[in-house]
């Protein structure tokens, strides 16, 4: 059978409607409906639920849906081993993050070596960029921190020290460092619940029976940075994440109590696959 119906589904299932996921596969609507109509009447099982135009999976189309990503991703394979001699002169490799830090180097590292390949990054919190890569919508992740299940494979990348900031006039501000205890009390402005860095961090204080004032927690670095400044606490941060601003000033914990490692993460049945392994090793 043609991998035409399996796109036509991804795209349908992704887009929520047959227009749409006409326009993001550049055909005509009715194509995309007569390649679904197929599917469901070689099968028939309902793939897709219809409330006027919009389309939703079933459960069986969830099912479909995950093993269709997953046979693509096998093709493009496929393609990449028998183009070229196996060499990757062209192609598309699909990478996920949480956030830029990691992941820019990253790319400009495999772009040197493969200079012919194109690289889209998808952002998202944690747990979508686990899932985008669970579901075969991108070929590789990066992410803070060790998420242990038994599908994925993940590589140490980097470790950095958690450092705080604080605002210009603050005592902190005149020091290279600070005691982790030094902190109890100081009004401290962490980011949600599931953050790598908070889960760090907390873990440091409570081991030193540090409590700080957690009095404002924030969804954003972008916005902690805002808070420093306007002199609503001390930020934490990854060292690798921050950024020299003239409103603060970064002090780094003696001995570095609280640190986050940087992993690249893939599928286990796809870690000596040519695409990504080409990427684990350029990184």
């Amino acid at each position: 059978m043609s991998t035409a119906r399996y796109r036509a589904l991804i795209a349908v299932a992704q887009q929520g409607s047959l227009s749409a996921a006409a326009r993001t596969l550049g055909v005509s609507q009715p194509t995309i409906s007569s390649q679904i109509a197929a599917l469901e009447r070689q099968s028939q099982i309902e793939l897709f639920h219809r409330q006027g135009y919009r389309m939703s999976l079933t459960g069986a189309g969830r099912k479909l849906l995950l093993l269709s990503q997953k046979l693509l991703a096998l093709e493009s394979e496929a393609e990449y081993f028998l183009r070229d001699s196996g060499k990757l002169n062209q192609g598309e490799l699909k990478i996920g993050a949480v956030g830029p830090f990691h992941v820019i180097e990253m790319v400009a590292a495999y772009r040197a070596r493969y200079p012919g390949m194109q690289l889209s990054i998808r952002m998202g919190n944690s747990q979508q960029v686990l899932q985008d890569l669970e579901n075969y919508s991108t070929d590789v992740a990066v992410l803070a921190g060790l998420y242990e299940r038994p599908e994925l494979m993940a590589r140490e990348y980097a470790r950095h020290a958690i450092i705080v900031f604080a605002h210009v006039e603050h005592p902190f501000a005149r020091r290279q460092q600070i005691d982790i205890r030094e902190l109890q009390g100081q009004p401290l402005l962490l980011r949600e619940q599931g953050s790598t860095t908070r889960t760090a961090m907390e873990a440091a204080l409570q081991a030193a029976g540090v409590k700080p004032q957690l009095s404002l927690e924030i969804g954003s670095r972008e916005a902690i940075r805002e808070a420093v400044a306007r002199g609503l606490g001390l930020g934490a941060v990854s060292e690798a994440e921050f950024i020299p601003d003239t409103r603060f000033k970064p002090v780094r914990i003696a001995g570095d109590p609280a640190s986050t490692t940087t992993y690249v993460y893939c599928m286990k049945e796809r870690s000596e696959s040519l695409l990504v392994r080409s990427f684990l090793d350029a990184s």
